[in-house]
Formats: structure tokens, C-alpha cells, sequence
């Protein structure tokens, strides 16, 4: 892979080439992505979706929303730094070409900002609710009517793959959705495979998957656009990764390692004495302790703590990205970063102290399980409508249902695999609370 190629400021449907040493540099298009998306509706309704603790009404513990922002902060410091140091190694990507090590920044930025932009409400259980609901609920029945790769696309709902929809697919009037850049595209596309094969590697990118099968001519676009390297055969599409794509992965890694660990602390699911243990072996090198000695109270001690780790934590990225940087490219670096770095111990004993005492704490299993109830029953009725009115079967009901559904999700869908995936997208864009509400409605 090349750089030159791998930062293109190509949009879908242009039709004449974008340079970087043409762009106005107070409007830089991977800037325009970052805009683009913090102004959309899908990224405001990650203000009321789950990152730890469902329906937490408390004014500290996190969202999606702002999970994401925080991701996004972190990740444009690794791009920069990472960018300092690919455009010394590599100087015509400057002299010739006109990039500048921010514009690493701004990429991973705006791919970091919308990485959560497809999960579902309700958490990670949210996607497993959608999944279940076609392997073990009454969605079983579509099953014979589908390819075996859309029934692994509705089966393993992934939101990853659904967030790439969100960013790119169409409709009237809006074509090509928000219209990114394919080099943000492609660092957000953390898994660039379909679902099946369903193989267990040890490569990272095979983990999970990145598009369904509605969006991969699109998909394969923007890979071959980028010059990413094809790691599958025959009918079977993959690739291997965005070198980005690795930095996003990484922003990630840190604040959910860190700070869903600080939201445990401030709820008391974690005590105080737990915690300081756990990140001062990760700042031990860096603190300064007459100033740590100085304050006073626990979210004082534990914010200076996690502001700390998180230092440390993005310049370990970036030895470790830079260390591998020529792997990286040729697509032979199967590894996340933070699973390489120099403080993997410290980072395994942080998350399984909080899949212990957060993922796993009571509160949070009674919300999930409401949220997989509310899920199944949403999909049940309004998969069961919408298909009923392509039919010209539909009942007095499902009329009403059709009716409290948004305009955007009336369009017609002409396969099967289509209407129900346009379902799952429905249910997928609703917030927690707006999913309760739904789910009221319907039940009442």
C-alpha cells in the first residue's frame, strides 16, 4: 500500500480528481468529513445510546456521544504524531503531493468520531439482540427466503458494517449519505471483510466484518480506490486493513480501557483504592506526586490519573504503529496496536477488573436484558408490517405501525433480504429512550 493513494480525497460519484496541494487549507476536506458528520442525525442520537450504563440518568457517566468525542480527541493526537513522522520519513508526500502531518490527524479524527455511528441502542447487547432475533426469535422464518451471506449479515448484526451504511448509502435525493472521503472511509472500516466467510484467524481485521452484502460494490470501491491489499479468494471479499484504520482501533481501545474504568470508579462499582492501584502502574514513570498529593478529593485524584494514562497510552501507539509501519503497508500486521504495547499487562488487568465489577454489574444485565426484550419486540412488529404492506397482506395494525414509522424508513424495498435489513437499520438509529418509547407504543 501507498500512502499517496491510501490519503485520497476522493468522494463518491466524483467525477474529476481532488489534489491535496489544491485544497483550501481553511476548509480541508478531511476536515469537511469531521463537520459533516458531528452535523448528522445519526451522530446526535449517540447522545441517548448506552457506552456502559443504560438509561444512566447521572451527569458523569458516558454515552455514545460522548465516547465518541473523546475517541475522536485521542485519535487526531496519535494521527498527528504519527503524521509528524510519516511525512519525515516520506518527504514528497509533502514536496510533491501537499500533505501535512495534521491532515493524518484530521483523518483519523473524523473516522474516530462516527466509529460507534452504527450500533444499535442498548449497548454491545444491542447488536446481539438483532442477531438473535433472526437465529433463535421468529425471524428464523426469512431464513430460507436469503443467500446464506444475508442471513450471516442479519444473524451477526454487526455495527460496524451497519455504520459504513449509515455513513454511504443513498436515498432519494441524498445520494452517496454523508459523502466522506475514502481515505476516512477507509480508517473508519476497522474490518474490511463481509460476513462470511465466517473463519477464525489471528489476523485483527478478521474479528469481525465491515459491510453487508447491500453495501459491497460501494465498499470495493473505496478498497480499490485505496490500493488495499485483497486477502481473500474467489467470491469471498476482504482485505487487509487501512493503515488508519489501526490508529481509530486504538483510540478506541484507550478510552474504553480508561475512561468506561473511570465511570465504574465514579458510580462506585470500583473503589477508590482498586483504582488508584490499577493506573498508577500505568503512570508510575510520568506522575508527579507533590502535585498528586495536592488534591483532594477523588475525582480530582482519578481525573489527573486517567489524563495521565492517556498520555502515556497514545505515545505507545505511536512507537509501536511506527515500529511496524513498513508491516503495516505490505498487510502483514495482524495484531491490534495496544496489543503490542509495552503496557499490555497494566491494560489486560484494567479490563478484566471492569468486565468483573461494570460490564458485568447487576445494573447494567437488568437494562441489557430490558433492551434485548424492547429489540425483539420491534423488530417482531415492524419487520412483520413492513413486509405484510409489500404483499398486500398487511392488517388494520400494521397500517397503524406504518404510520408512527419515520418518512426516511417508508421507502420501498424490493427484495426481502432489503426490507429487513431497512428494519434492523430502523431499529439500529433509535436511541434508548426513544426505543422504550417505540416499544410503549406497540405494547399498549
Amino acid at each position: 500500500m501507498h500512502w499517496e493513494q491510501l490519503l485520497s480525497l476522493k468522494r463518491q460519484g466524483d467525477t474529476s480528481k481532488r489534489l491535496r496541494k489544491e485544497q483550501d487549507d481553511t476548509r480541508l476536506g478531511f476536515e469537511v468529513d469531521f463537520d459533516r458528520i458531528i452535523f448528522s442525525a445519526p451522530f446526535r442520537s449517540l447522545q441517548d445510546k448506552t457506552q456502559v450504563i443504560p438509561l444512566s440518568k447521572t451527569d458523569f457517566v458516558h454515552t455514545r456521544l460522548t465516547h465518541s468525542l473523546e475517541v475522536s480527541v485521542v485519535g487526531r493526537s496519535i494521527g498527528r504524531l504519527v503524521g509528524k513522522k510519516i511525512i519525515e520519513k516520506y518527504p514528497h508526500l509533502k514536496e510533491i503531493h501537499g500533505f501535512q502531518a495534521n491532515d493524518f490527524g484530521a483523518i483519523v479524527a473524523a473516522a474516530s468520531l462516527a466509529h460507534d455511528i452504527g450500533n444499535p441502542p442498548f449497548g454491545h447487547s444491542g447488536e446481539k439482540a438483532i442477531g438473535e432475533y433472526f437465529s433463535i426469535g421468529n425471524g428464523k422464518k426469512y431464513k430460507d427466503q436469503l443467500t446464506a451471506k444475508e442471513w450471516q449479515d442479519l444473524i451477526d448484526f454487526e455495527g460496524n458494517a451497519n455504520g459504513f451504511s449509515v455513513l454511504t448509502s443513498s436515498r432519494l435525493g441524498v445520494e452517496g449519505g454523508l459523502r466522506l472521503t475514502y481515505a476516512v472511509l477507509g480508517a473508519f472500516m476497522k474490518y474490511p471483510k463481509e460476513s462470511l466467510p465466517k473463519k477464525p484467524t489471528q489476523n485483527i481485521s478478521d474479528k469481525k466484518y465491515g459491510f453487508f452484502q447491500s453495501d459491497k460494490e460501494f465498499f470495493k470501491e473505496v478498497a480499490n480506490e485505496l490500493g488495499l491489499i485483497p486477502n481473500k479468494t474467489g467470491d469471498d471479499i476482504g482485505y487487509e486493513r487501512h493503515p488508519l484504520a489501526y490508529l481509530v482501533e486504538a483510540a478506541d481501545d484507550i478510552c474504553y480501557t480508561i475512561i468506561d474504568f473511570e465511570d465504574g470508579i465514579n458510580l462506585g462499582l470500583v473503589s477508590e483504592d482498586f483504582a488508584l492501584e490499577y493506573l498508577i502502574k500505568l503512570v508510575k514513570d510520568t506522575i508527579d506526586t507533590p502535585k498528586y498529593q495536592t488534591l483532594t478529593n477523588k475525582e480530582d485524584r482519578i481525573s489527573y490519573l486517567r489524563a495521565l494514562a492517556i498520555g502515556n497510552l497514545i505515545n505507545d501507539a505511536v512507537r509501536v504503529f511506527i515500529e511496524n509501519e513498513e508491516a503495516i503497508l505490505k498487510g502483514e500486521f495482524p495484531y491490534a496496536l495496544m496489543d503490542k504495547s509495552k503496557y499490555k499487562a497494566q491494560i489486560d488487568d484494567i479490563i478484566q477488573l471492569s468486565v468483573k465489577k461494570i460490564y458485568q454489574s447487576r445494573e447494567v444485565i437488568e437494562k441489557e436484558i430490558t433492551g434485548y426484550q424492547i429489540i425483539n419486540n420491534l423488530l417482531d412488529k415492524f419487520c412483520t408490517a413492513y413486509n405484510n404492506d409489500f404483499d398486500n397482506s398487511k392488517t388494520n395494525y400494521d397500517s397503524l405501525l406504518l404510520k408512527i414509522l419515520p418518512e426516511k424508513h417508508l421507502a420501498k424495498k424490493d427484495t426481502l433480504y432489503e426490507r429487513l435489513l431497512h428494519i434492523c437499520h430502523f431499529v439500529s438509529l433509535l436511541t434508548d429512550g426513544n426505543a422504550v418509547l417505540y416499544n410503549k407504543i406497540i405494547t399498549a
